[in-house]
């Protein structure tokens, strides 16, 4: 029996202000609220709720057989708490069904992974700790920011004890594989991938609008027969994608939610079933194992990193906020650990992007991009450095603190025994 695995990504970043060179230094402030704030409302009314809502009516009519799986940025949940909190009562009320797999991510959509394992370990554990907080349910399965996936970083995600993750298909790496088999890192047996397959994924997150596309229009029948038409031994279609596409980068007026609403219907006729990672990964054993020396993802046609670092502004950008991660590590100022989180968000580097033209960066250009965050990020530096020295090596730092604590825990000690005396 064939199955169907439905991912969706959810996303927002903390944008920026605009930040000038006189401003660093003198203001320690770097987002804009409005922009954050208007962007957040609109999507939620356009995708988040109405697409939750679609969603909780084709589980509750097929019975529980449509399931569906999420992964939801620890920034984008921040901004459902401040924003909207009736998305965030809305995605309790889909996990209450049973119907509905979270999967943990890095807290900040970052590139930690190719970066800092040691930032991307405390990123995962942050986001995990968010998502049991506000749903309950502790995540089994991994999900990188878009995509991204390696050896190494396979390496990683096994340390911090998941059964599985999910990554893209990439022709580069698969060559005459199919990506609709359960696979397992070459590196690490033990730990479980599933690969997007990128026909079924891009039908409907780039082509389901495109009227000069010779299948369009698109319709759930057509989509489900495509998949059952699959070769029989290929019993796993991954369908990974943007939430985005369900009201917002497709208007409901194209049809999509109805589109997403027939499918449960055909898909029995056909005798398709619908199934969450962790439900895969606990039935199927893996058919071979591929090997990803270097990171890719989902991105573009090249499925590589190179939206994000593949000019010399995104590479020193990347750079210097990599400098400086061990001396954040050892702050204590919850105020500059929140921007360290906020700042490390894919979406800055990707706004400098050359590539292509970036329709959702809100500078004119790239250069813009990379001086405005420059900016903040030299004040950020500045703040971190007021606690911390660039003069003094990280070793001496790390001597310094645990001397300080160790003082911190005498003075605790006998303040304790000064008042059991006076007793």
């Amino acid at each position: 029996m064939k199955t169907i695995c439905f991912y969706f990504q959810i996303h927002q970043p903390f944008r920026l202000r605009r930040y000038r060179f006189f401003d660093i230094g003198n203001n320690h402030y770097y987002y804009d609220d409005f922009q954050n704030e208007e962007i957040f409302h609109r999507i939620s009314e356009k995708c988040y709720l109405p697409a939750n809502r679609a969603i909780m009516e084709m589980i509750r009519k097929s019975g529980g057989k449509f399931k569906v799986a999420f992964s939801i940025s620890g920034t984008a949940l921040e901004q459902m708490e401040i924003y909207a909190p009736e998305v965030i009562d809305s995605f309790r009320e889909l996990a209450g069904l049973g119907c509905v797999e979270f999967l943990a991510e890095t807290y900040a959509h970052s590139l930690a992974s190719i970066g800092d394992p040691e930032e991307f370990k405390a990123q995962v554990r942050i986001h995990t700790e968010k998502v049991k907080a506000l749903f309950g349910v502790e995540p089994k399965v991994f999900r990188n920011t878009e995509l991204i996936y390696s050896d190494d970083i396979s390496e990683l995600v096994y340390e911090l004890g998941f059964e599985g993750m999910l990554t893209e298909g990439a022709k580069h790496v698969l060559g005459w594989k199919s990506p609709n088999y359960v696979y397992a890192s070459a590196v690490r047996p033990q730990l479980k991938l599933l690969l997007k397959n990128d026909r079924f994924s891009e039908d409907l997150s780039i082509r389901f609008d495109d009227h000069s596309w010779k299948e369009y229009p698109l319709t759930a029948d057509k989509y489900i027969s495509a998949i059952s038409a699959t070769a029989e031994g290929e019993k796993i279609i991954n369908a990974f994608m943007n939430y985005e596409v369900l009201g917002s980068m497709h208007a409901a007026d194209t049809g999509i939610f109805d589109f997403f609403k027939a499918l449960p219907q055909y898909a029995e006729r056909n005798d398709i079933a619908f199934s969450l990672p962790s439900e895969i990964f606990a039935q199927t054993r893996p058919v071979d194992s591929i090997s990803v020396p270097y990171p890719m993802s989902w991105v573009d046609e090249e499925k590589d990193c190179s939206s994000w670092l593949g000019n010399v502004l995104q590479q020193e950008a990347f750079r210097k906020l990599n400098e400086i991660s061990e001396r954040v590590r050892l702050c204590e100022n919850r105020r500059i650990k929140q921007d360290w989180i906020y700042l490390q968000s894919s979406d800055h580097l990707y706004y400098m992007s050359t590539k292509h033209y970036n329709l959702f960066s809100p500078y004119d250009n790239p250069y813009d991009a990379f001086n405005n965050y420059m900016n903040v990020l030299s004040d950020f530096i500045l703040r971190v450095e007021a606690q911390f020295p660039s003069s003094i090596e990280n070793e001496e730092l790390n001597s310094l603190l645990t001397t300080i604590q160790n003082q911190g825990d005498e003075i605790t000690r006998l303040k304790k025994e000064l008042e059991a005396a006076r007793k």
